[in-house]
């Protein structure tokens, strides 16, 4: 199974660490569990996270309620439980911070049919986020502007020189990762803007990580959450990440679709 994940994609450049510290000899769920207490990684209760099996969550418990309970991570022996152990290992304060939100939800409401927007904004950013760091300036922001207003040659063409330099791409969600095994050009994630002043691109990429990490969980910590934050952005349109980017590619507006014009009546 993990034999069919290409390493060299730079979709995969946020968990690559994580995924590389992992043993060929064991099980991933036990290597994440011995990373775990080396990280000594422990959710909002203060009790340690680990990885254990499928069936060791109780029938008629939620997910969450019992990974913000009990510390532990019901993980499934495919892709999707992989890539999200991998998520926990990379970004653990925004990961203790999700699952929060979606305790505190589940304790207010009950684990409903409607999940409300708190948790299932939590859901989607758990699932499909990806994280764009865009340095806080002027050409920062009119790259953000482009991207909201969905105008892509501006954003991924004319704006080109921006991204790497100004403007970095970390993928979040475990669903994401997942799809972007059998990448396809319509795959799109659900980005949270994070703006970042000057000293943050000149740090290494585990300071970098770390950065994002703190100040990502301090946001959800102090704002909560909701689904109106997120802007789509192709994956594949990430400059550098697919080969052939040129005009062509980003005119299919089948998959860069244009901005809906909502009429006021």
């Amino acid at each position: 199974m993990l034999n069919t994940i290409d390493w060299s994609r730079p979709w995969y450049e946020s968990v690559r660490d994580a995924a590389g510290r992992l043993s060929a000899q064991a099980h991933f769920r036990d290597g994440f569990c011995q990373l775990a207490a080396e990280l000594g990684l422990r959710n909002h209760l203060d009790l340690p996270i680990s990885f254990v099996p499928q069936e060791a969550l109780p029938e008629g418990t939620a997910y969450e309620q019992h990974i913000g309970a009990t510390g532990c991570v019901p993980t499934r022996d495919n892709l999707h439980d992989f890539f999200n152990g991998l998520v926990w290992l990379t970004f653990p304060r925004i990961k203790v911070q999700l699952n929060a939100l979606q305790a505190a939800q589940i304790a207010q409401d009950g684990v409903g049919k409607s999940r409300g927007p708190a948790r299932d904004g939590a859901t989607i950013f758990d699932e499909n986020a990806a994280l764009l760091v865009v340095r806080d300036d002027a050409d920062g922001q009119a790259l953000i502007a482009a991207l909201r207003g969905h105008r892509w040659q501006e954003a991924f063409l004319e704006r080109r020189g921006q991204w790497g330099s100004d403007a970095q791409v970390w993928l979040f969600g475990h669903a994401l990762m997942e799809k972007l095994v059998a990448p396809r050009k319509a795959i799109t994630a659900h980005t949270r803007i994070v703006l970042a002043d000057d000293a943050f691109f000149t740090l290494d990429h585990a300071a970098r990580r770390a950065w994002i990490d703190a100040t990502v969980a301090r946001e959800l910590a102090e704002q909560g959450l909701d689904t109106s934050g997120f802007t789509p952005m192709q994956a594949l349109g990430v400059p550098g990440w697919w080969p052939e980017q040129d005009q062509a590619f980003y005119a299919d507006a089948s998959v860069f679709r244009p901005k809906r014009v909502v009429a006021v009546k």
